[in-house]
Order: C-alpha cells, then sequence, then structure tokens
C-alpha cells in the first residue's frame, strides 16, 4: 500500500529536522515524513568525521531558534553540532517520523491528482510514497562522492592519498609528513588539527584564500548570561552576530579594496616572519567573490608560527613516488597526501524531477524567493546563505513553507506554483553566486536566479526576515488553484 502525507520532507540533516519542528509548530495536524537515504539523523555533520571538523559560523545563529544554544563557546565541533542536532530531534518528537535508508531517486508531479509520486531505493527495493507538498532538505552537494582532481602521477604516489569527505578512521599521522592540498574552510580546519600529530603539515595551495581569526567563544554571551535567562540572552546575542555579518559583508562588497586590506593586515599580525602575507595571503579575488575561511582563537596561524605547519603557493606538476613536485620546481615529501579539493555539487540530492510527465532540467529553472521552481506545483528546496550561517535562511524558508501551507488549507485551494517571467538567458545568474571552485563547477546544474525580487536570492538576512515573514503569500506571482479532481 502507497502511504500518502500533507508533506514529504527530504533529508535528516540541519535543515531537515529544523523543517520538522517547524511543520509541527506552525503547521499542526498535517501529516508528514522525513526520508533519509542514509541510517541515522544529522546529515552534513554525521557525514564528516575528519580532525578538527567545526562549524564555519557562530552557534547562535546556526543553531535553531527555537532551541537556543546554551553551551560557552560560540564555534562548536562537529560532534557537539550532531549531538544538538539529535537533541533537538528526540525533543520534539521527530525521530518516529524518520524513514531511514529511502535514497530518493524521483519524484513525479500529477496535475490532475495534485500531488508527488515519490519513489525512493530501500535496500535495493523501490518504495513509493504520495505527498501533497514535497520539501526538498538534502544540500546541494553529493554525499557519494567528493570533487576529485586527477592529478598527474597520481597513482605512482607511494603514500596514501585520502579525501576529508571520506576520513579513515584508522589514519594515524604520527611521525608522517602530510602535504593538504588546497586552501578553502576544510584546509584551513585541517592544518592546525593534523599538525598536533604528524611530523609536519603543509598547506599546498594553487591560490590564497582570504582567513580571519575570532574567539571560540562569545564575550558578549559570556556577560549577559550572568544576569539575564539564558533564552533572553541568546536572542540578543543571535541579534548582534546577525548585524556583525550583515554588515561585514555589505562593507566588503561596497569597499572591497579596504576590506581586503584590512584582512590581509590581520592575517599579517598573526603570521611568523618566516611566511609573507604576499603571495600566501593575498588573493586575487574580492573578500566574498569566496567565502572566509575562519580560524577560530586563531589557530591555524599559530599551527604556522609552532613551526610544526607551513604553507606553499605554487601548481602541482605531478605526483611522484616520494610526494610531489610543483611547477616551480621545487618538491615536497610527502607520506600522506590529503586532496581538500572541495564538494561535487549536485541539485535536488540527485533526485529526478518530472511535472505532468515532463522531465525538469534543473538548469534551466528559475527560482521563486531562492526556494521554489518556476513552473513546479507545490514544491521547496531549502538552500541557506553562502555568506552567513546556513541555518538563518533555512529556517525563514521553512518557516515560509508553513505558511504556504496555511494559505492553501484556508483557501481551499489544492496547488501553488510560481508562474516565472520572461528572462533572457544574458540576465540569468548562478543560485549561488560566489567564484568558489566548488560552485563554479556546478554552474551548469544548478538552477539560475534573476535580477530582481521575488527570483533574486539576496544574501541578506534582515530584508528576508521581512519578506518572508510579513509579506503577503498571494503575491500576483503564485499561482493558487483547485484541482480538477476536487472540482469534478
Amino acid at each position: 500500500m502507497v502511504a500518502h502525507f500533507d508533506v514529504l520532507v527530504v533529508g535528516a540533516g540541519l535543515s531537515g529536522i529544523g523543517a520538522a519542528c517547524r511543520l509541527q509548530q506552525q503547521a499542526p495536524g498535517r501529516t508528514y515524513a522525513i526520508l533519509e537515504a542514509r541510517d541515522t539523523i544529522g546529515g552534513t555533520w554525521d557525514l564528516f568525521r575528519y580532525p578538527g571538523v567545526r562549524s564555519d559560523s557562530d552557534m547562535f545563529t546556526l543553531g535553531y531558534p527555537f532551541r537556543p544554544w546554551r553551551k560557552e563557546q560560540a564555534i562548536a565541533s562537529g560532534a557537539e553540532i550532531l549531538e544538538y542536532i539529535r537533541e533537538t530531534a528526540a525533543h520534539h518528537g521527530i525521530s518516529r517520523h524518520i524513514r531511514f535508508g529511502h535514497r530518493v531517486v524521483r519524484a513525479a508531479w500529477s496535475s490532475t491528482a495534485a500531488r508527488w509520486t515519490v519513489e525512493a531505493s530501500l535496500d535495493g527495493e523501490v518504495v513509493t510514497h504520495t505527498c501533497s507538498f514535497l520539501y526538498l532538505c538534502s544540500g546541494y552537494y553529493s554525499y557519494e562522492n567528493g570533487h576529485v582532481v586527477d592529478f598527474p602521477g597520481r597513482d605512482a604516489f607511494r603514500g596514501e592519498i585520502v579525501h576529508p569527505q571520506f576520513w579513515p578512521e584508522d589514519l594515524d599521522l604520527s611521525g608522517k609528513r602530510v602535504v593538504v592540498i588546497g586552501s578553502g574552510a576544510t584546509a584551513v580546519t585541517l592544518v592546525p588539527e593534523l599538525a598536533s600529530h604528524a611530523e609536519s603539515v603543509t598547506m599546498l595551495q594553487r591560490s590564497p584564500s582570504y582567513v580571519l581569526a575570532r574567539p571560540w567563544t562569545d564575550s558578549l554571551a559570556r556577560r549577559l548570561r550572568k544576569f539575564l535567562s539564558s533564552r533572553l540572552a541568546y536572542h540578543i546575542v543571535r541579534a548582534k552576530n546577525v548585524l556583525v555579518t550583515t554588515l561585514l559583508y555589505q562593507f566588503s562588497r561596497r569597499q572591497p579594496e579596504r576590506a581586503a586590506a584590512f584582512l590581509r593586515d590581520a592575517a599579517a599580525k598573526q603570521l611568523p616572519p618566516s611566511i609573507p602575507v604576499d603571495p600566501h595571503f593575498s588573493p586575487r579575488y574580492q573578500p566574498w567573490d569566496q567565502r572566509l575561511c575562519l580560524t577560530p582563537g586563531a589557530d591555524f596561524f599559530e599551527a604556522l608560527r609552532s613551526g610544526k605547519a607551513d604553507i606553499v603557493t605554487d601548481r602541482i606538476d605531478r605526483f611522484t613516488p616520494e610526494g610531489i613536485t610543483l611547477e616551480s620546481g621545487a618538491k615536497l615529501p610527502a607520506d600522506v597526501v590529503i586532496t581538500a579539493t572541495g564538494l561535487r555539487v549536485i541539485a535536488f540530492g540527485g533526485i529526478a524531477l518530472s511535472v505532468d510527465g515532463a522531465m525538469i532540467e534543473p538548469s534551466e529553472q528559475l527560482v521563486y524567493k531562492g526556494m521554489m521552481l518556476g513552473g513546479v506545483p507545490n514544491f521547496a528546496w531549502c538552500l541557506g546563505y553562502v555568506n552567513a550561517s546556513w541555518t538563518l535562511r533555512s529556517d525563514l524558508v521553512s518557516r515560509y513553507v508553513c505558511r504556504l501551507l496555511n494559505h492553501l488549507s484556508r483557501n481551499g485551494f489544492d496547488t501553488c506554483v510560481p508562474r516565472p517571467p520572461a528572462i533572457p538567458e544574458s540576465t540569468r545568474r548562478p543560485i549561488m553566486d560566489l567564484t568558489s571552485g566548488y560552485l563554479t563547477r556546478a554552474a551548469s546544474v544548478l538552477p539560475r536566479q534573476g535580477s530582481r525580487r521575488p527570483w533574486l536570492m539576496r544574501q541578506n538576512y534582515v530584508l528576508d526576515a521581512a519578506d518572508l515573514r510579513l509579506s503577503r503569500v498571494d503575491d500576483g506571482v503564485l499561482r493558487f488553484e483547485r484541482a480538477v479532481r476536487r472540482s469534478a
């Protein structure tokens, strides 16, 4: 028998658990289930097990606003975040709604029936569910494959090559010479952690990133908790962090040269004399063309100052049995190479979508309010910010989905679908408009955005909060209808 739900949520990670909580709070009475491909809760925070994995946003904004983060540190480890997600699911009774091991492979919408038919793979068998509304909280990258670069001579290397997404539990780095390839957040996280175990660690980067130090703890939170309730202190600190993040981003975009100088000067004060800012910390791009890399407690710079870690800016010529030869002719001896070369981005978790028999090509779609696809009924995709905490936006999206569901039921509608405008291809932009390698590679597979609301995804929490929580649902762009079957 095919099970039917009012809402199907795909993914039981940070976003999916938050979505389920919001459904129970703000759209009560609706039946829902979460289909999770893996056998446990946590998503990203259960998948990534590399040493030192941690949040790249403060937990006052990465945490759920309805379940305040109460620990002392503002930057949390992956294990602490995973525990927080699982405790939230248990506290709100979400776990009983999760169907583990269900890898959704396709979803087909029928306008006649006004429902989605969702097929999932479970132990090699196809399991079918139907739902009135489909909400994807599956992120934007592949859990099965990271981005792997086919470096020349890779097979000749006698040591071990490891991708951080699939970190082996038994990897012993004691006394080993380690090279970490990459300059993004993962590499900046790995280097200080590995430096405490390995004989030496070298971060090999083709081009540098902006690296910003910030404290492990939030001093304002520590002071406020002395005389305010923990919940009130949490919301004040959360608002402060939203404001600071927004101002930093706006300053970087409006005054890029001054922002770049500030970040370079801040890095220079942390570096040992043997490592100059130029070329190692002077990116060719402007701040927030790519994400800033966070180093809590300046641990990355501390590792460089200790002499246990080093940084090299060069290009790889080839791997050799003993290590890596660079284009400059220099050689990096290595026993272990960590390829922190990024994620493999996919749209909608790789789910094949169709509407009335017509396949949906993700790259041809325009995104409405950063969450719905033009011409695709009763569908939402949870996508967070690239310049701030993921949860800030994912929670706004979930709350808007609840508003939308309530509007449908109050007015007797069965379907809602954004009507896409005629936007020339030349004016369409990537949905995540950064120049990071993993996003540039994905430009041809992800949906697009326009240059105006509501087809523009703004990277601004304050504006989005006003729009998604206060604006009219029936804005003239969303079309609401009653199903043919009901009229009949």
